[in-house]
């Protein structure tokens, strides 16, 4: 079985474009990133299709207009750092990355295949662009903050930020490197979290209750974001807004696993679930439909 899907390069939004123009740009992106991602599961069985879907807007909205990161700056030491902490959806990013140039789309057609730089998880060695090897969870906000500690030591303008999952908080890694964030002002560190709900197995209510979330990141010293991980137009706000002196931006982006397709959605068997031929088709079918 399998499913062929060209993702062609997205690029960057216009300079210039209007608030409309750049939400509509990143919607698209979204929508085609998703696709691509969807075939890449399907022609390798593999993948984690679920939380690839609820991260997939976030990721559009940094790499194609947030985030300085061009396919000419990738050695510049003042781009920004983008470090994806739950490295098990890393198809998204790999998605992403041809969308936004950083990546010959070419080369998703061998995600997980025999030698493929393109892994199950990123390797930073093997893939241009990846700033962290991540996967088991819990890594990814502590690389993060050591990044954000070199750049205040360089006098350095750029940003970090890192994207972890909601049941990978259960990691008390996290924790210590969120007081530490806040004990050295790293107000260059924005923290996004995907909060679906889900994990392997459970809803993380059930696995290991993390409410209130919100409360518990501004206890460790936070600026405290809470956005709908599928709107745009919050993500621009909330990724694009000044930093709170002297203190790191965590933004809670409340998604769901698998959206926007209607029988993935909130559907916990989708953390890695592979679809049949008829589920996907009619996946690809609700993706295109959104055009």
């Amino acid at each position: 079985m399998t499913l062929d899907v060209d993702l062609p390069v997205v690029g960057r939004t216009a300079p210039g474009a209007t608030r409309q123009e750049v939400i509509a740009h990143l919607k698209e992106g979204a929508r085609l990133i998703r696709m691509k991602d969807l075939a890449n599961v399907v022609n390798a069985g593999q993948g984690h299709i679920g939380g690839e879907f609820s991260i997939t807007d976030v990721l559009a909205t940094l790499y194609l207009h947030v985030a300085n990161i061009t396919p000419d700056n990738l050695d510049d030491p003042d781009r920004d750092r983008v470090i994806l902490s739950k490295g098990h959806a890393a198809n998204a990013l790999y998605c992403t990355f041809a969308a936004a140039g950083l990546l010959d789309p070419a080369a998703l057609d061998t995600f997980i295949q025999p030698g493929s730089a393109l892994n199950g998880h990123p390797a930073r060695t093997k893939v241009r662009g990846v700033e962290a090897n991540t996967g088991p969870l819990g890594h990814g906000l502590p690389i993060a903050v050591g990044d954000a500690i070199a750049a205040k030591i360089d006098g350095s303008p750029r940003r970090v930020f890192v994207l972890t999952g909601d049941g990978e908080l259960q990691e008390g890694s996290n924790w210590e490197a969120l007081m530490c964030a806040a004990h050295q002002g790293l107000d260059n560190l924005v923290v996004i979290t995907d909060r679906n709900h889900l994990q392997q197995g459970a809803r993380t209510e059930d696995t290991n209750d993390l409410s209130p979330l919100d409360a518990k990141a501004r206890a460790f010293g936070a600026h405290v974001v809470e956005v709908d991980a599928h709107d745009h137009g919050q993500l621009l706000d909330a990724l694009q807004a000044p930093p709170q002196p002297g203190r790191p931006t965590y933004i809670i982006a409340h998604s769901h696993k698998g959206h926007p397709i209607s029988f993935m959605s909130d559907n916990q068997p989708w953390h890695h679930k592979l679809p049949s031929l008829e589920e996907a088709e009619a996946a690809l079918a609700e993706l295109e439909a959104l055009k």
